[in-house]
C-alpha cells in the first residue's frame, strides 16, 4: 500500500516521538509471526507499560537519525516490529526473550538503550537483569547497611552493660535466698 508524502511525514513525526519519550527500544524480526502471536506479545508488552509497532523501514532509518542514533544497516532489514520501553527496560527484554524462548517466530535484532545502540545479545544480558523494584531494593539495602551498622556499633556498649546489670541483679537474690 502506498503512502501519500503526508501521511508519511506524519509516520516520522511518531517515530521520533516514540524514540524521544521511551528509554529502551527493542528492534524484532517479525517473519514468520501471525496477527494472533503479535497480539499476544503486544499485550505481554502493554502490561509493563511498553508498546510494539510494526513500522515501515526507511522511514525508522530517517528517525533514527535525526535522534542521533547510526543503527546500521543490518538491524533495519526485512520486516521490522519496534517494541518500546518506558519504564523499565530490563523487563522488556526480558518479555521479548521469554517470548522468544517459547517460540522461535521472532528474532531480535538489536536495540537502543538510553543514547547507545545494542547488539541481540546485550538485550539478551539486559534481560538476565532483575527488574526495577528489585534493584531499587538492593540499592535500598546497600545504602542502609552502614548506618545499621553504625547503630549496632554505637549500642553495643549499653546493650553489654544492661546484661551485666541484669546478671548481677539475678545474682543478688540467689544469694540471699542461699545464705
Amino acid at each position: 500500500m502506498a503512502f501519500t508524502k503526508q501521511e508519511k511525514e506524519q509516520m516520522l513525526s511518531r517515530y521520533q516521538e516514540w524514540l524521544a519519550k521511551n528509554q529502551a527500544v527493542v528492534l524484532l524480526e517479525y517473519k514468520n509471526m501471525t496477527m494472533k502471536d503479535m497480539d499476544i506479545l503486544r499485550v505481554k508488552v502493554r502490561e509493563i507499560g511498553g508498546e510494539v509497532h510494526v513500522v515501515k523501514n526507511t522511514l525508522l532509518a530517517r528517525a533514527l537519525e535525526s535522534s542521533g542514533f547510526q543503527p546500521g544497516k543490518q538491524l533495519l532489514e526485512g520486516p521490522v516490529a519496534i517494541s518500546f520501553a518506558q519504564n523499565d527496560p530490563p523487563a522488556l527484554a526480558k518479555i521479548i526473550s521469554d517470548s522468544l524462548v517459547k517460540s522461535e517466530i521472532f528474532k531480535v535484532k538489536g536495540g537502543l538503550l538510553g543514547k547507545q545502540v545494542i547488539s541481540a545479545t546485550e538485550v539478551k544480558n539486559l534481560a538476565e537483569l532483575p527488574p526495577l523494584p528489585v534493584l531499587r531494593a538492593r540499592l535500598l539495602g546497600v545504602l542502609q547497611a552502614p548506618a545499621a551498622q553504625v547503630a549496632r556499633t554505637i549500642a553495643e556498649p549499653a546493650r553489654s552493660l544492661a546484661f551485666v546489670v541484669k546478671a548481677y541483679s539475678e545474682k543478688q537474690p540467689a544469694e540471699a535466698a542461699a545464705a
